[in-house]
């Protein structure tokens, strides 16, 4: 995999990411995009949604604080992203735990997203499987969950990320485990939101997906060891994981621990 060119088109492109996310995670999320290399767009009105999605390199949709008439911007910028051949991510926060949210992400899914990335219990649950998710937090390990990853990506033939102790990228041939420490971003708010946005960002700039969605998470995850490394608890390792996102370079995911599993 051309991992570490996809991390330097990042930086060297800096892509327009319109986020339409959640309000306890809009500032932090526009942070590690600029961090990281990217240009941020938060945005989640209807009647701008649909102009600024197709003139964006990639859309976020994140639905972590819903309310309805985001829900109508989202509906806007996924219909537009869509019709212009814009990548789009689907982050179903807390799908499975609380019905409205629930609904409409099966509803939305069927746009095809080009990235489905969430916690094991939010895939299981998107994916009509029984999980035991609580609230944002998974109860349920990602190795339960990738089997119904790979339904999903067999069903909307999308690229689907499944976050936990290793986090596996899944198409409908190929399912790699990204092995990094990331325990740090579980002690900080916005981590796997954020990421969201980071992954939107590398599918603008590579034509492969998958391979984009593996660099995005060994970045990401590099990033998050760098950070532990130099901080003290959850106040420093914040700000240290911005730097850290700044001073990754892309060749350091040539060294990245990748697990490739295969189908039988």
């Amino acid at each position: 995999m051309t991992l570490p060119i996809v991390a330097r088109n990042y930086r060297e492109q800096s892509p327009l990411v319109f986020c339409l996310t959640n309000t306890v995670v809009t500032n932090f999320t526009a942070n590690v995009l600029l961090a990281s290399g990217a240009a941020p767009a938060m945005t989640d009105l209807p009647g701008e949604a649909r102009p600024f999605a197709a003139a964006a390199s990639a859309v976020l949709v994140n639905l972590g604080t819903p309310t309805t008439e985001q829900l109508r911007a989202m509906e806007e910028a996924v219909e537009s992203a869509s019709a212009a051949g814009t990548p789009w991510v689907l982050d179903p926060v807390a799908v499975g735990a609380l019905p409205v949210r629930t609904e409409f992400a099966r509803r939305i899914v069927a746009r095809r997203p080009t990235l489905i990335r969430g916690n094991a219990s939010e895939i299981m649950a998107l994916a009509g499987w029984e999980s035991s998710g609580r609230g944002v937090d998974s109860l349920d390990s990602v190795q339960e969950a990738i089997a119904a990853g790979r339904e999903l990506a067999v069903k909307y033939g999308s690229v689907v990320a499944i976050s936990g102790e290793a986090d596996a990228i899944i198409d409908a041939q190929r399912t790699v485990l990204v092995h990094t420490n990331g325990i740090g971003l579980t002690r900080i708010t916005g981590g796997g939101c954020a990421l969201g946005a980071v992954c939107a960002g590398m599918l603008a700039v590579h034509e492969d997906p998958f391979e984009a969605a593996v660099a995005a998470h060994g970045y990401y995850g590099l990033a998050a060891e760098k950070a532990l490394a130099a901080s003290s608890g959850p106040g420093s390792f914040a700000v240290a994981f911005l730097d850290s996102l700044a001073a990754v370079e892309p060749a350091a995911l040539e060294t990245l621990n990748c697990e490739e599993k295969t189908y039988a």
